[in-house]
Parts: C-alpha cells; sequence; structure tokens
C-alpha cells in the first residue's frame, strides 16, 4: 500500500490505531479491496439501518408455495384470463411470482403502509408506532426488500405507482430512485383524496396523498385520461376538423433557440397578421427587419405584460404552412389584438396533470362507503376510492390486456377497478391481488368483495348490482423444505402444481391422476395445456395425451438433477417446452434467498 492509499484508508477510518484486532492481521490485498469498496460506496443517496425480518430470514430454511383455497373459485368465461388472490405475506408471494410472473406484469400499484406512527402495521410480529427509535429503518428495510422483488416482475415497458403520504414521501422517492432509477421517475401526482380535510399536528387541514409513478426502463409510457366534462366544454369552437379553442401564439416559456424570437406585423383591426421581411444576423444570431408596419399594422413581439421575453409557439416556417388554417387574431385580456392560434381536442383522452382533483376521489365516499354498501360498515378502514384506482391504471397501462399487479391489496379495490374498466371498455386486463390475513382482511374483506363484484350483489341499501364477469381463484402460502435433499425436492414437485399452473394460465383439470410415481397432472386453458409428470416413466403416456389433444404445451417432468428431457420429446411435432422440476423453481429460489446463481 502506499502512502496516498495509506492516507485515503486512514481517513476512511479503515486503518486504526495499532491493536485493533479488527485491523491486525488483514494483508495488504485487505486494504486495498477495503479502499476500493470505500470507492465505490454511494457519495449521495439514502442510508439506514437495515433491519432483520423473520420473513426474510423464515425463506432460508423454508420455501414458499401456492395452495389454493378449496371451494372458492370462480368461473364465469372459460376463454377469459384467471384473476388470482393470494394470502399471505406479501414478501412470500412476490418470491412465488418471481417465478411464475417474472418480467410478465405490466403495471403496478401499491399502497403500504404509511408508517404515520400510528399502531397500523407490523414488523416481526410487533406493531411499529412512533417511539420506536428505528421506525423509518424497519419501514426502508420492509419497502427495499419487496420493492426490489416487484421490480423483476415488471416488462420492460412496465409501469409501477406507489402512494404515500407526508410522513415517508422524502425517503420512498429516494427509495425509488435507487431501485428503479432516477431517469425513470415519469412523474409525482398529488390526490386529493379527503375534501374534508384531516386536522395534523401542524395545523393544517390535510385533504391529499401522493402517488409516485416510475417506469421499469426508458421504454415505459404513462397512458391518458379521458377528460372530464369541464375540460371538453373549454373547446367551445368548431370547424371542419373539430373542436377548438382558441390560444395565444405566445409560448409560456423562454427556449435557447433565438429563431423563435421574431417580430409579427398584426393589423389593428384583427383581420390578419403576417411575417415581415427577416434577415437572419449570424453575429447577432437574431432577426433584423427589413421592412416597417404600416399605419394599420402593428409590431408584436413574444414579450408577456411583465415584460420578460418569452418565444413564439413554432417557427416561421411552421406559421407559413398553416396561418390560413390554425391561426387567427384576437384581442387579449388587454385589449391588444394579438396572434392566436387553434388548440384543438384531438380526441377526449388527455396526458393527466400532476393534480388531480376530482370529487369522486374521495377515500370516504368512493372508498369507504361504496365497501360499506358491498360488504357492510366497518369492515375495513381507509379503502381507496375505486375512480382513483381506475385513473391509476389507465395512466400506468393502456393495454386492454395487461396483468395488473397489487401487492398491497387490502379491500381489493385494485381487483374492482379491473373488473369495472374490462367493462367499460370491454378489455380483457387481469388482476393479481397479494395481502396477509391481518383481522382477517384476506378472507373476509378482499376475497368477498371482488367475488360479490364478479357475481353480482344486493348492496347494504337493497339495490341489486349486476355482477362484472370474470374468473377468480384464491390461494394461499405455504412452505416446504430449502434443505437441498431428495426428499425436500420430491415436497416441492407434489407442491408446485398450482404454481406451475399460475405461471402458464392453465387452471382447467384435463387429467388429475394423482401425483404419485408414474402419474400424470394436465390442465388447461383454451388450446394451451400444461403437463406435469411425477415420475419420467409416465413420459409415453403423457406423450399419447399431447398427440390426442393437440394444441401448445408446456411440460415440467420430476428430476432430481437438471435433466432437459429433449429426447424423450425429440418426436413431438406439437409445439412443446419442457422443463425438469424442481429445478427451474430452486433456481429462482437460489437467487433470492441465498443470492446463489
Amino acid at each position: 500500500m502506499n502512502k496516498l492509499q495509506l492516507r485515503s484508508a486512514k481517513s476512511a477510518g479503515v486503518v486504526r490505531a495499532s491493536g485493533n484486532p479488527k485491523f491486525d492481521d488483514w494483508s495488504r490485498e485487505d486494504f486495498i479491496a477495503e479502499i476500493e469498496r470505500l470507492r465505490k460506496r454511494k457519495k449521495y443517496g439514502l442510508v439506514w439501518e437495515e433491519k432483520p425480518e423473520d420473513v426474510v430470514e423464515q425463506c432460508k430454511t423454508a420455501l414458499p408455495v401456492l395452495k389454493e383455497v378449496s371451494g372458492k373459485a370462480i368461473t364465469k368465461d372459460a376463454d377469459a384470463p384467471t384473476n388470482i388472490l393470494i394470502e399471505g405475506d406479501n414478501y412470500y408471494a412476490l418470491s412465488i411470482l418471481n417465478y411464475t410472473h417474472a418480467g410478465k406484469v405490466d403495471a403496478i400499484y401499491a399502497d403500504p403502509p404509511y408508517n404515520t406512527g400510528a399502531k397500523n402495521w407490523i414488523y416481526n410480529n410487533d406493531y411499529v408506532d412512533g417511539d420506536d427509535a428505528f421506525r423509518h429503518s424497519k419501514w426502508l428495510s420492509f419497502m427495499e426488500r419487496r420493492l426490489r422483488l416487484a421490480r423483476s416482475l415488471l416488462k420492460k415497458d412496465g409501469i409501477i405507482v406507489v402512494t404515500i403520504d407526508d410522513y415517508e414521501i422524502a425517503t420512498l422517492t429516494l427509495l425509488m430512485n435507487d431501485v428503479f432509477g432516477e431517469e425513470n421517475h415519469l412523474g409525482t401526482v398529488v390526490i386529493k383524496n379527503n375534501p374534508q380535510g384531516r386536522s395534523s399536528m401542524s395545523g393544517f387541514q390535510v385533504s391529499h396523498e401522493y402517488a409516485l409513478f416510475y417506469g421499469r426502463s426508458s421504454k415505459a409510457k404513462i397512458g391518458r385520461l379521458p377528460r372530464t366534462q369541464e375540460q371538453i366544454d373549454r373547446y367551445k369552437e368548431s370547424d371542419s376538423q373539430g373542436p377548438f379553442e382558441w390560444r395565444n401564439f405566445r409560448a409560456q416559456y423562454s427556449t435557447e433557440s433565438p429563431k423563435m424570437k421574431y417580430p409579427i406585423f398584426v393589423k389593428k383591426d384583427c383581420s390578419g397578421f403576417r411575417i415581415p421581411k427577416l434577415k437572419w444576423n449570424v453575429e447577432k444570431q437574431s432577426y433584423d427587419t427589413l421592412e416597417k408596419p404600416s399605419a394599420l399594422e402593428q409590431i408584436s413581439l413574444p414579450i408577456d405584460s411583465s415584460g420578460r421575453e418569452r418565444t413564439w409557439k413554432w417557427s416561421i416556417e411552421t406559421v407559413q404552412s398553416v396561418k390560413d388554417t390554425e391561426m387567427g387574431v384576437r384581442l387579449d385580456k388587454d385589449g391588444n389584438p394579438s396572434v392566436y392560434y387553434k388548440g384543438r381536442m384531438k380526441d377526449e383522452w388527455m396526458l393527466p396533470y400532476t393534480i388531480w382533483d376530482k370529487s369522486d376521489y374521495s377515500a370516504s365516499a368512493m372508498g369507504a362507503n361504496l365497501l360499506a354498501s358491498i360488504i357492510g360498515p366497518k369492515k375495513f378502514d381507509y379503502p381507496k376510492s375505486l375512480h382513483a384506482l381506475i385513473d391509476s391504471i389507465l395512466v400506468i397501462s393502456e393495454k386492454k390486456n395487461a396483468t395488473i399487479l397489487d401487492f398491497f391489496a387490502g379491500s381489493g379495490t385494485t381487483g374492482h377497478a379491473v373488473l369495472e374498466l374490462n367493462k367499460q371498455d370491454g378489455g380483457n386486463r387481469r388482476f393479481i391481488l397479494c395481502t396477509n390475513n391481518e383481522n382477517n382482511i384476506a378472507s373476509e374483506v378482499t376475497y368477498p368483495r371482488v367475488a360479490k363484484v364478479i357475481k353480482g350483489y344486493k348492496s347494504t341499501k337493497g339495490e341489486t348490482i349486476d355482477g362484472l364477469g370474470g374468473n377468480f381463484r384464491y390461494f394461499k402460502t405455504a412452505f416446504v423444505g430449502a434443505e437441498p435433499n431428495d426428499k425436500n425436492k420430491e415436497s416441492l414437485t407434489r407442491q408446485a402444481t398450482e404454481m406451475l399452473c399460475l405461471r402458464e394460465d392453465t387452471f382447467e383439470p384435463v387429467k388429475t391422476s394423482g401425483k404419485a410415481a408414474g402419474a400424470v397432472q394436465i390442465f388447461k386453458h383454451g388450446t394451451r395445456y400444461t403437463g406435469i409428470v411425477f415420475d419420467e416413466s409416465a413420459i409415453p403416456a403423457l406423450k399419447k395425451d399431447i398427440a390426442r389433444l393437440g394444441g401448445v404445451w408446456s411440460v415440467y417432468v420430476f428430476s432430481l438433477g437438471d435433466d432437459t428431457f429433449d429426447e424423450e420429446f425429440a418426436d413431438i411435432e406439437q409445439k412443446i417446452t419442457v422443463s425438469p422440476i424442481p429445478e427451474v423453481i430452486l433456481r429462482v429460489y437460489r437467487r433470492l434467498f441465498t443470492g446463489d446463481k
């Protein structure tokens, strides 16, 4: 180690006083490695004391699987996708989904605990309150683990939105920047969710929350929202191309482009305007005007009423091409003739604003009251507004066949919103909801609500509400041993059926001859099939079924190793993929729980 490196190490606290047992036995290579580690350490960002979590530690000794809750499945349309509810800690559920849905999810909505200091969330079986000195570190540790698992589920063009309030907005923004990349921050929206306001210690009446939108990558693009009637009514005029409103041609911003700053000669009687003869002055980087206005004209420049220099909306070339159809002269607010252009309503959809303030975003009116009308009062605190969820879904995915994940599902508003959207526009979206069963949330709130919305129900006011349709299945998380021995591998294979069906979206049973040696299970959805072989001696029987049924197949064959079984299926003409189980599952779990590749 040279003197410069040694001084750096001392200043970083790597090299301490002689006799410290931590460093006495360090070699030169040890010090250099530590210096390199410190050099790579982030200079700016969010730092917290990482706290261990029981559910994370448990996954090192027990692997999560799914078990379907008997008698809860709802099938309204065999050809439609199946919607899912997973009951269990969302760390388990997200881990399972990292096998079944890695890179398959279009959009994620997450409404985590807000960490207000009230006893409203649990960490390692204890409620976290405002007196906990590590309240923020526990929350950040909790969120960081789940956000990283969630990120890998999104498609490259996928978007996640996370709602939060003032207690953690600053820390969550930095955490989201770290997990998803600051460059993928699409926007932060303020939602007026409590019009009546909630009193606070500071004296303010809090009436809002935030929604942070992040893309999985630069390919993510936000969707549009339908215009409100108030926004539509702004376009009071119309021509052959449709509705429009007159907008001042002076831009509301200033750019560095000097060619967007030029004089316009406007007729004083508002009958027209023209671009005078100009010459570009290279030295001055501005236009020289080669003629004077007539007595009937006045010069108009892009300078606002405060005297600030702006720019025009379009270049001279664009103006010359559209002036007769898209532009005109009108009196501005000060009574001066000014150039205007036609701001057109191209359609009834528009890019969302960063402030959402609609009456139906009220969490009490369209959240609590709606939920109470479906399942009865006082079953769940602070449900989200159905309409705020609908608009959030439209922004995070414009696809009508999108897969939407909510891993803090609570009362199931996201599922309700997906079903409502499908009914409105004929979409084929599907949802995956994940929630624990604290206070029987999953079994007595989430499932009953979504089931009633699908099938139809009579409200607490006696109104008959038609069902929205859809298919729905209810799963719980369970566990098998993580020790990589033959017994546990066999056990995981037997318990993996629901995971494989979820991965392939094939839940309709075709053949279920048990899970003993030689047994085969087959499930389908349309012309797609999933075949599960629990002993390779049953492969010939499965091949006969494949030949008989046709279609596209995903086949899973039990193997204690990592056999591919390609040769056994080489003579099958149908499109078929073959994977060994449980190795395909274990490979994912090793990466998540032990860091192994």
